[in-house]
Formats: structure tokens, sequence, C-alpha cells
């Protein structure tokens, strides 16, 4: 036979088995533990969110600089062809020689301003954050705020 757990001290403090249904009912150190609780679900939600938006975002940018990088690639092939194109057609009014190094003078200028004006967007650009997670953030403090102010 099993003993029966003893009853609860009348004297000694016990924790409460559950919340009560109604804050009113609810003693101050009952309010401050649902508080600390509340408080520490909320942070870990609002760190799951901002961890899945980030990788939400990182997928999206992985499969796009895919793509990107592909037409890239294709864009260069064609581009290959062009500055090819372009030498035989200048070979016919100038020395082969020439009409290379013409070719190759017009493509670098090209490069350099495209460096430019990639070094620009480049600074301008800001890292990616999580913009919906931040806001909810800003919200549950001005939600919290807002009630320790009654």
């Amino acid at each position: 036979m099993t003993a029966a757990p003893p009853p609860p001290s009348a004297t000694g403090a016990t924790r409460a088995a559950g919340s009560p249904a109604d804050p009113a009912d609810a003693t101050t150190g009952q309010l401050i533990t649902q508080l600390t609780e509340q408080v520490s679900r909320l942070v870990r939600d609002e760190a799951r969110l901002a961890q899945a938006e980030v990788a939400q975002k990182a997928k999206r940018l992985g499969i796009g600089a895919g793509l990107f990088g592909g037409a890239g690639l294709f864009a260069f092939l064609g581009l290959a062809v062009l500055v090819a194109t372009a030498v035989l057609a200048l070979d016919l009014v100038l020395p082969a020689w020439l009409a290379a190094l013409v070719v190759a003078v017009v493509l670098l200028a090209i490069a350099g301003v495209l460096a430019l004006i990639g070094k620009k967007d480049v600074e301008k650009a800001s890292p990616p954050v999580p913009t919906q997670a931040i806001a909810g953030v800003q919200a549950d403090i001005a939600a919290v705020k807002q009630g320790l102010s009654r």
C-alpha cells in the first residue's frame, strides 16, 4: 500500500497550482509570476519570429542570387559574341590588332563606369534586418508602457 501525500501546510507558503481565472482575484506575487512568464514567452516568441523572418529572407535572397548569377552568365556569353563581332567588323576598316585594341578600351571604360555606380549602390545598402519582428517588439513595448501607465 502506498501512503497518501501529506496535506499542504496551512502555515507555510505554497505555490498555487493554477492561475486564478480573474486577475482581480490574484495576489501580487501571482501577478508578478504571470508577468515574468508572459514577458519571457513574449521575448522567446519575438526571437523565433525574427529568426523565421531572417531565414525566409535569406532563402529568397539565395534563390534570387542564383537566378541572377545564371542570367549574368548568359549575358556574359552574349556580350562575348558581340565583342567578337565588333572586332571582326572593325577589322574591315582597321588592322586586326587596332580593332581589338579599340574594342578593349571601350569595354574597359564601360567597366569603370559600372564599377563606380555599383560602389555607390553598395554604400547606400543597409544590412538585412527583421523589420516585422522589430515592429512587433516596438508594439509590445508600447502596449506594456501603456499598461503600466494606467
